[in-house]
């Protein structure tokens, strides 16, 4: 297993990665980009610590529903980058799955490169999203064939690609980018169906990245995003060439969807876990500045908190249906169930905004105007600052202080402004949850109901 110090030193690989127009070069020692480095860092050491008869946690592929719900309690400890890697194992092993008799041949490669990476002990991040240039127009009837990453030669020894990759977290952070077509293809755009594992030092790849990370030397008032940021990248392949024992999909248009979903269903149950974490958070802070401003016991304020504990409790309560429901593939993986995973990821995300409104509203305008701690450490106006900010004669200024800037942190600042857009993104967007969820509910089951409850039978005449 590596350790965070040699998980270090292994990014010092030749990589081309830049941040705010700058090339990075010392990617542990940069003053925005390095508090990411040291998150993964600590992350294999954690991975370390937890080891299993010297083996990282990482390696073990769940087989059950029970082994599946520790492994999103194992991955969600031990940091972003970690989740994301085992995100993109579980993909491809659901992938072997889901091909195994339509393109066999890709089956081999995958699992070769599963044991590469488990015994290399790497981090691996997933590129879906293309640049997407006229969204009104489907890959090969761009204006620039580059708006989506394809193809542009074949080599008897492997292809060349070109296109670029956005949104991907930590796309500087890892080693390998898991590199897939971003939605289903069809004839005449094979040279867009491409599936293949690419280093994040290969010729030709260049990361721009950019950050939520707080700019601000005291990090006391950024007390989530100060400690736990992650860059996004914007991963550009400038014709990279990708050998043939890398390659997953070369240019099988029926297949092209199946990685999407199949990532699609591990980036919705991680959104899913991180969702129902938050939602038990947001009720946290909500009742907590409600008890400092003296108003938990107004009906609304109840109401309000009521509202966000119902909301927490149903996205809770569809990720462990997704974990007890768990299904296995035929290679004997088990994956969550679909059904439970989209409906709760749909849930979450598209009734986020309103359990933030209700937050704000319970809170009060200090979210955003509150002083900075330093201010308490002020001799001339910090024993003014505590006064004023004081509720109850038993709450302390600094206290209350202290929770509106994690509101604002969390809620309505720079993290916040990504939470909010990512929680909807993350994983398809809204859209794509709503065709899953409708494809796997039973509804033949609910439409018999119905017309047996009408007295119509099962097969009534129209």
């Amino acid at each position: 297993m590596m350790t965070g110090e040699e998980y270090k030193k292994s990014l010092f690989d030749g990589r081309a990665t830049y941040f705010a127009g700058e090339k990075v070069d010392d990617l542990p020692g940069h003053p925005i980009l390095g508090s990411s480095v040291q998150k993964a860092a600590d992350g294999y050491d954690w991975m370390i610590a937890h080891s299993v008869n010297g083996e990282s946690p990482l390696k073990a592929i769940p087989t059950n529903g029970e082994e599946l719900r520790q492994k999103v309690d194992l991955v969600h400890q031990s940091g972003m980058i970690s989740h994301v890697t085992y995100t993109s194992i579980m993909t491809l092993e659901t992938v072997a799955g889901r091909i195994k008799d339509t393109a066999p041949q890709y089956i081999e490669p995958m699992k070769a490169f599963i044991e590469e990476a488990q015994r290399r002990d790497i981090r691996i991040t997933q590129c879906i999203t293309d640049a997407k240039g006229d969204r009104s127009r489907p890959p090969g009837k761009q204006d620039d064939p580059d708006a989506y990453v394809h193809v542009v030669s074949r080599q008897s020894d492997g292809v060349v690609i070109r296109g670029a990759k956005l949104h991907i977290t930590g796309a500087s952070l890892g080693h390998e980018l898991m590199t897939i077509p971003t939605k289903a293809m069809k004839a005449g755009e094979e040279d867009y169906a491409i599936a293949a594992m690419i280093p994040v030092n290969a010729p030709g790849v260049k990361i721009i990245n950019t950050s939520y990370a707080p700019r601000h030397h005291d990090l006391r008032d950024f007390p989530v995003s100060g400690a736990d940021n992650y860059p996004e990248g914007f991963v550009i392949f400038d014709d990279v060439f990708v050998p043939n024992d890398r390659i997953f999909l070369n240019g099988e248009v029926s297949q092209a969807s199946v990685f999407a979903h199949s990532l699609g269903l591990w980036e919705r149950l991680g959104g899913l876990s991180g969702l129902a974490d938050g939602a038990d958070l947001l009720v946290g802070l909500a009742q907590l500045i409600a008890e400092a401003n003296g108003l938990a016991g107004e009906a609304h304020i109840k109401e309000k908190i009521s509202e966000m504990i119902i909301h927490a409790t149903v996205v809770r309560a569809c990720l462990e249906a997704c974990l007890t429901h768990a299904e296995v593939g035929p290679f004997g993986a088990a994956f969550p169930n679909e059904l439970y995973t989209n409906a709760g990821k749909y849930t979450g995300a598209a009734n986020f905004n309103l359990m933030v409104r209700h937050v704000h509203d319970i809170a009060g305008g200090a979210i955003v105007t509150a002083p900075a701690i330093a201010d308490f450490e002020n001799p001339d106006v910090g024993h003014l600052a505590r006064k004023y900010m004081a509720g109850r004669s038993d709450v302390d200024g600094e206290y209350r202080t202290r929770l509106f800037h994690t509101i604002r942190d969390l809620t309505a600042d720079a993290y916040g402004g990504w939470q909010l857009v990512t929680n909807i993104q993350a994983g398809g967007g809204l859209y794509a949850q709503r065709i899953v969820t409708r494809k796997h509910y039973d509804l033949d089951r609910a439409k018999a109901m119905a017309l047996a409850a009408a007295g119509l039978g099962e097969n009534p005449n129209h």
